[in-house]
């Protein structure tokens, strides 16, 4: 009979097989399947489905380069195949997921030719390594991992900072969008490499190691699927105003006269613009609604409506969840009078958000109290 060690090594083996075609399964749908199983009514960018498959594929070739430390006996083989393992960890693992990490950010379309910079000092190392067949570049690697961790983890919260501001500045609904998250997937990943470089032996970490592996696998497919595609603007609904610069009929069959000045006047009629095609036929209880959806549904500079709310000292998601909390008030006190039976999530729903989360967050933020202590004391 195999001794418990024997049978340890072939559970291990067959874990890591396991891990090994996880990733490419998700790889292959990434790039094979045309729909999206996980969310359907959600679109997530092409570019962040591409290079989350590569990613995928890396992680999978990664482990076919590693397989020969676990089955062969050779020495010499098994440190070749540790060698090789390391350096193609960073030129591909590495700098992909890091890649996939910044193709989240759809604030702007950061270039990610400087990941390639950053990790060539790694890979110029580990090249070596791999020439003269030995870990000879130990010191430089660990010091150079560990000031290129810092930099990274200082760059991704400014980044990450940076997109959730624009976010609150150009949607109202926030589900599906926000990407905080990737900072703990960040730091996972910074430690299980950490781990890996420094060669913390013993079973139990090698199967820790895949299990974080399958771990990020699993989010990062999931992301993939789930995050909405925020660089296509589609306007939904009929448009209820007038484009600067155009003659077009109103919903009462009125034409309405182009401005004379755009550009001079129009920051003063913001605010009427606003009241007249926005507040008053309800326009904040679509769902999805953009700032710059908004702006084309008023006639007006997107930027110019942005500096709006800047200067009003709110932002777009504020100024849209301000009016649909107050939508969910009016239509509480009207169920309330009418002594109608009716729950929070409906009202909710009914007040232009998609998610409950996002309900009870914004009303925290504008009564101070959730929507539940507000009914509470409301009936007093």
């Amino acid at each position: 009979m195999p001794d418990e060690q024997q049978v340890l090594n072939n559970i291990f083996l067959v874990f890591y097989g396991g891990v090994a075609a996880l990733s490419l399964i998700a790889c292959a749908y990434l790039l094979l399947r045309r729909g999206n199983a996980f969310a359907a009514d959600i679109t997530p960018p092409i570019r962040l489905r591409r290079w989350t498959a590569a990613l995928f594929a890396a992680i999978t070739l990664s482990h076919v380069c590693y397989l020969p430390m676990y089955v062969l006996t050779s020495k010499d083989w098994v440190s070749l195949s540790y060698l090789v393992g390391g350096l193609l960890d960073s030129m591909t693992v590495f700098p992909l997921a890091i890649v996939v990490l910044l193709v989240m950010l759809q604030d702007r379309r950061r270039p990610l030719w400087p990941v390639g910079v950053v990790v060539a000092p790694l890979v110029a190392a580990g090249a070596l390594c791999v020439a003269a067949g030995r870990v000879t570049l130990l010191p430089f690697i660990y010091g150079y991992f560990l000031l290129m961790c810092i930099g990274i983890i200082i760059y991704m919260v400014r980044a990450t900072r940076q997109y959730g501001r624009w976010l609150h500045d150009n949607y109202a609904d926030l589900e599906h969008k926000e990407v905080w998250q990737s900072l703990v997937v960040m730091a996972v990943m910074l430690l299980a490499l950490g781990i890996y470089t420094f060669e913390i032996g013993g079973q139990a970490y090698e199967f820790v190691m895949q299990v974080i592996v399958a771990l990020l696998v699993c989010y990062f497919l999931w992301r993939a699927e789930t995050l909405s595609d925020l660089t296509v603007q589609e306007v939904s609904g009929h448009e209820v105003a007038p484009l600067l610069g155009f003659e077009v009929t109103s919903p009462d069959n009125l034409t309405t006269p182009k401005p004379q000045d755009p550009s001079l006047s129009i920051r003063n009629k913001i605010g009427p613009l606003l009241k007249q095609y926005c507040e008053e036929p309800q326009l904040y209880l679509q769902n999805d609604i953009s700032l710059s959806q908004l702006a084309k549904q008023i006639g007006v500079n997107r930027v110019y409506l942005s500096q709006h709310f800047a200067m009003q000292h709110t932002t777009y998601n504020g100024y849209i969840n301000g009016l649909r909390i107050r939508h969910f008030i009016n239509l509480y006190q009207e169920s309330a009078t009418a002594h109608q039976p009716v729950t929070v999530q409906q009202l909710a729903f009914q007040s232009g958000f998609r998610s409950y989360g996002t309900f009870n967050t914004a009303f925290k933020q504008t009564m101070g109290m959730t929507a539940t202590e507000w009914m509470r004391n409301t009936t007093k």
